[in-house]
Parts: structure tokens; sequence; C-alpha cells
């Protein structure tokens, strides 16, 4: 069982997708909260402190905090935590991707540069962790759905929504394991004041692994309009892939996007439930899920 959070900590990336869900269980567990962003904002909430700060250009004096929470970039987290001036000893709760493995060996060099890109800036914020005695933790979600404002299923339920129509990919048999925002946040919960969870990496996917055809059929059920399913044989998707991959603008959707289709891109998260008692949910999207929260 965690400790209970108290005392005070600094959030990067409340108002994204895991933000809207941590940032009020951190104010209903005693913690007072604060939240840097690119423009001005304000809430009601005594213990919730926005500051207009931007974290690539660094981000001003600042007081001591029990965690320090990082929901965005990597990259922009790493850059500023070998460069920052930070008072006690708070624990570091960061998120990277799963793509740091996944898309390790792609056949896309564009993904592959991510994938180097978040195993570095993996490796720098724990080393930087280290050369100041810090305890850390890291996530790798797999995709993220729940707070409608991702780019991925939110986006597509959106365009379905507005077209009347969506894709129907039956042989699109690479499984996935979408998690929901909201779990994200719970895992974090679950990770501060927890020695269980110190300097340990944690692989972060949804309760149930299902097929890109069955993930696309259940957030066209759940989309507040009724659409046209749409089948598109994976025979077409191939043509078009190779295709655009003679065109240098659209080459992002080359072989690779095909190639995906078909690969299973996924988390082991036995090890989350086994050291944080982290259970997260099956992927049962319903109109709601499209909707995004508050931002705090």
């Amino acid at each position: 069982m965690r400790a209970t959070a108290t005392g005070a900590c600094l959030v990067l990336g409340a108002s994204g997708q895991i933000g809207r869900y941590l940032v009020p269980r951190l104010l209903h567990d005693g913690q007072v909260v604060h939240a840097p962003s690119r423009s001005a904002r304000s809430s009601a909430h005594p213990r919730l402190h926005w500051f207009e700060a931007d974290l690539f250009a660094g981000l001003p004096a600042l007081p001591a905090f029990d965690a320090i929470f990082s929901l965005g970039p990597l990259d922009g987290f790493a850059h500023w935590l070998e460069h920052a001036v930070i008072d006690g000893t708070p624990q570091l709760i960061a998120f990277g991707s799963m793509s740091a493995v996944s898309k390790r060996d792609s056949i896309d060099e564009a993904e592959r540069a991510l994938a180097a890109r978040l195993l570095d800036s993996e490796r720098r914020v724990i080393e930087a962790a280290g050369a100041r005695g810090l305890p850390w933790t890291l996530f790798r979600p797999t995709m993220i759905y729940g707070a409608g404002i991702d780019r991925s299923l939110s986006m597509l339920a959106r365009r379905g929504c507005a077209l009347r129509v969506f894709p129907r990919l039956r042989g699109a048999l690479g499984l996935r394991q979408p998690v929901h925002a909201e779990d994200l946040a719970d895992a974090c919960m679950l990770a501060v004041n927890n020695a269980r969870a110190y300097d340990m990496t944690f692989e972060l996917g949804g309760g149930e692994r299902l097929t890109v055809a069955t993930m696309l059929e259940r957030v066209r059920e759940a989309m507040p309009l009724r659409a046209l399913a749409l089948p598109i044989p994976m025979a077409a998707i191939d043509a078009l892939s190779r295709l655009c991959a003679r065109v240098p603008s659209l080459r992002a959707l080359g072989p690779a996007i095909a190639r995906r289709l078909r690969e299973d891109l996924v988390a082991d998260i036995t090890i989350a439930g086994e050291q944080l008692d982290w259970h997260p949910r099956a992927f049962l999207p319903n109109a709601a899920t499209w909707v995004p929260p508050p931002v705090p």
C-alpha cells in the first residue's frame, strides 16, 4: 500500500490527457499542485497554482516538491532536469512511450529515430536523477485514449462523425492494447511515495489486447453519430502504401503503416500489476469517451 501523498508537487503537462485526470486526484489527496502552462490559466481551487512558463525555455525558481510528474514530451523534461536547480529529493515520475521499444526496428527511418530519441531521453532522465540522488519512475504507455484530445482514436471518431463513414479493416490483425488516460493517472498515484516504484521502468497498456480491426469497430460503435462501415481490403492498403513511398511528401504513409497494421504493439503489464497493484480497464469505449474532461 502506498503512503498518502502530502505536501506539494509539480505537474508538467497538467492540461494534457493524463493531467486532466491526475491533477484532481492529487488535489483530493491533499497535495498542493503547481502547474506551468504556456498560456495564462487560473483555478478556483486554493491548492492548484497555475503559472505561465515554457518547459523548453526553462522554469522560474520553484519551491521544494515531494514529487515531480512529467506527463509531456520526455526529451523536454530530460533537458530541463539536466539544468534545473531542484530543492530536496522529490520523486520523479515521467512518461515516455512504448514506441521506444516497438519502433526500434521499424522499416521507417523516422520511426527508428523516434525510438532512439525516446530511449536517449530515458537515459538522460535516469542519469540526471542519479546525479542528484532522486528516486525515479518511468512509464512506457501504449496508445492513450479516454481524454478526447488524442490524435489517434479520438481523432478517428471525430472524422467518422463528420464524414458519417468509418473504415473497416478486417485484415488488420496486429494486436493493440489501448490504455485509458485515467488508468495512467491511477498508476501515478500508486507509484508516488511507493518504494516499490523507485528506480523502475514500467510498461503500461490497457487491460485487453485486441486486433486493430476489432479496436476500430468498437470505436465506430461508440461514436455518438452513426457511421457507415466502409470495408477496405488490406490489399488496397498495401497498394496505397507502395504508392505513397514514391512521393517524398507522403513517405510517412508508406510501407511501415501497412506493416504495422499486421504487427503486435502491446505491453507487458505484469510487473506494474505485481509492483503497483495496477489493473487497467478493458477497451470498452462509449460516446462519452470522446468528450474531453475539463482542464483542472
